[in-house]
């Protein structure tokens, strides 16, 4: 049974319907049609997840590269019968995030992304990865360019002579005919012009671990100083394509005159109002923001994470290339088989008739709709690259009876004020691990309790079957090793209030958000999306069986668990890096030729803006043949075959999180 929109003529609407924010200058001489994803994070299949239509709860997967291709071809067409000029964007973070990424890297996205029809893609943190010269490669290897105005890549060995990474892209319409001005002095005269910068964060060395010689400049004024530049030129449409978050997208739209289209990503913010099907309004789509001279404004917008939903507006400019209108929306690309149960076994699949209700539902709703999947890139995927993910699995460890999902910040997409079940099974698994015997007997240190940040955890844990691989291919890819280091209680408490005190912004980059094993806090927020206060702090001093709660002691050292990105205080971590700049007593733990190896570290530096580990002696060489170093991942692995083979959420809660609203 298939089921399928009109989706040109939906793709029509879309442009000029939902959230619409619209300014009262008359004049529309130019009209730029965008769609855009961001954060899709490796997640070429689709994601399993759930919605409402009216009150019966339906389990179903959202998105997946197939599907993007399917609607992204379809908006096209559209555009091109009406003679549209058409933009399709990518706001960055195609890298990381799935088993695929693991095993390929970054050479899958490249074969995929280059089938998508892209015109250009913003500079992610994820790109950043693994090291420069492969992802150097990838932008070799893709046939769109990738842009960044804020950075200077002269010093870099790998990306000096880069090509493809580009400041900004010059399209010169005619209709739907787009070609690419090169040259700025000599620019079309019978055409309309648009240009696409790029934004990267000017903070990346302290949030990307491998930016090599890469250096970052301000973005306001490096925004401010493109804006003028092409103004100069005479090239007054302007779209600013970012991955800085939609809080930061937000900010820059205020400090900068100019701009005049901001497609965003970073905080994985799937703007608009999806109440409608069950989930959340996560912030008004097409957003006009007020520009600093008090008389433009900037159109703000950002597609969600994972390749489950795609945008789509309409941007019209007058002939001094100012905004009078900014229309459109987000929309969940779904499939067409229905579960009344998350295991989404046989005997809970929907019949015909409660199927084609949903269906109905769906045809009636804007911000979702079924969309099959583009049977070419389908057979690419299932051919080429999905036996090895398939092999790479591993062993079941556990049976998941219901899913138990993974939310950054507490109440965000319809989660309760504790947040993720998911990331308080990960710090639990991490705290079991360090201190079994055999870590022990290396580190020499007895763990107190273990913190985590929301941003390393990539997936939830879906109901049925749970295999290693979904840890460490899926859940925790990034391959970090686990550090014990003793910190003072103070430092801890300093850490948890600036990092939750970071995230509270409406559009924030929630990944620094903290979660922890055998430690419990509560957070009240007193200024709504500014401020808020730490309650307490308790570490669990009894069992888990029979807890007994402590309030955490400024004084006091504790041995603590944490994975080594967020140990060296990365992401905003910072407590941590000023605990250990003199002098740290961490052990960082890694597997050299299948023996659990100790590293000690002698203390943190801040070199060229980046956090330098200094080892006693050498630290762990994590690019070597005989070296394992994801024991994040393996912590957890053992922790939930030993002691959780039938996986459900803890029995305390780590996180309270009260907000104002």
């Amino acid at each position: 049974m298939t089921f399928s929109k009109p989706l040109v003529a939906l793709s029509v609407t879309l442009a000029l319907a939902g959230c619409a924010q619209t300014s009262t200058q008359p004049d529309n001489a130019f009209t730029l049609t965008v769609a855009h994803i961001n954060d899709t994070h490796s997640n070429f299949e689709p994601v399993k997840s759930s919605f409402k239509a009216d009150d019966t709860l339906v389990y179903n997967e959202f998105g997946g590269f197939p599907r993007l291709q399917t609607m992204a071809e379809e908006y096209k067409l559209a555009a091109k019968q009406q003679n549209n000029s058409f933009l399709f964007l990518h706001g960055g973070d195609a890298w990381q995030g799935s088993a695929y990424f693991k095993l390929n890297e970054g050479a899958m996205n490249a074969e995929l992304l280059s089938k998508m029809g892209l015109d250009a893609m913003a500079l992610g943190n994820h790109e950043f990865d693994l090291n420069n010269t492969k992802l150097n490669q990838f932008i070799s290897d893709i046939n769109f360019p990738v842009v960044a105005a804020n950075i200077d890549t002269s010093n870099d060995a790998d990306l000096k002579d880069q090509t493809n990474l580009k400041p900004f892209v010059i399209f010169a319409f005619d209709g739907n005919n787009k070609t690419v001005a090169e040259d700025l002095n000599n620019l079309p005269q019978d055409k309309d012009l648009v240009a696409v910068f790029g934004l990267a964060l000017d903070d990346m060395p302290n949030l990307a671990p491998n930016t090599g010689n890469v250096e970052f400049h301000d973005m306001v004024d490096s925004a401010q100083a493109t804006v003028d530049m092409f103004k100069s030129k005479g090239i007054n449409n302007i779209v600013a394509l970012t991955h800085i978050g939609n809080a930061v997208d937000v900010d820059i739209a205020s400090k900068v005159n100019g701009i005049d289209l901001i497609v965003g990503g970073h905080s994985h913010t799937l703007l608009g109002d999806f109440t409608n099907i069950g989930h959340d309004h996560n912030g008004t789509y097409a957003q006009m923001v007020q520009n600093p001279n008090g008389q433009n404004q900037t159109c703000v917008v950002q597609a969600g994470q994972y390749a489950q939903a795609i945008g789509q507006l309409a941007v019209s400019f007058d002939t001094n290339g100012d905004v009078t209108a900014c229309n459109g929306l987000n929309i969940l690309l779904s499939n067409d088989e229905y579960y009344h149960s998350p295991t989404r076994e046989t005997e809970s699949k929907f019949n015909s008739a409660d199927t084609v209700k949903v269906v109905e539902f769906i045809d009636s709703e804007k911000n979702i709709t079924i969309t099959e999947e583009e049977a070419a890139m389908r057979g690419l995927i299932d051919s080429k690259y999905k036996p090895a993910v398939d092999q790479a699995y591993g062993s079941v460890i556990a049976q998941v009876a219901d899913e138990i999902t993974h939310e950054r910040r507490p109440g965000d997409r319809g989660t309760d004020k504790h947040g993720s079940d998911v990331a308080a099974i990960i710090a639990e698994g991490q705290y079991y691990w360090t201190n079994t015997e055999e870590v022990q007997q290396v580190t020499g240190m007895k763990v107190d309790f273990s913190l985590i940040g929301a941003g390393g955890i990539r997936t939830n844990i879906e109901a049925g079957e749970y295999r290693e691989g979904n840890v460490a291919l899926e859940m925790l890819p990034f391959s970090n090793f686990m550090s014990v280091l003793p910190v003072k209680g103070a430092d801890i408490k300093a850490l948890v209030e600036g990092a939750i005190t970071a995230t509270l912004p409406e559009g924030s980059h929630a990944g620094k958000f903290p979660y922890g094993g055998h430690i419990r806090y509560q957070f009240t927020e007193t200024a709504a999306n500014q401020s808020g206060k730490l309650n307490y702090v308790e570490v669990m001093t009894g069992t888990t069986a029979n807890p007994v709660w402590t309030p955490l002691e400024d004084n006091k050292t504790y041995h603590v668990a944490i994975n080594n990105y967020n140990a060296t205080g990365n992401d905003g971590w910072t407590p941590l890096f000023k605990a250990q700049q003199n002098n740290s007593g961490r052990v960082d733990l890694a597997y050299v030729d299948g023996k659990l190896t100790g590293f000690n570290v002698k203390n943190i530096e801040e070199v060229g803006g980046k956090y330098k580990v200094r080892y006693e002696t050498e630290g762990p060489n994590c690019k070597a043949e005989n070296t394992r170093c994801n024991t994040d991942a393996q912590s957890v692995i053992d922790y939930i075959s030993n002691e959780r083979p039938t996986l459900t959420p803890l029995d305390y809660q780590v996180v309270t999180f009260e907000r104002t609203h």
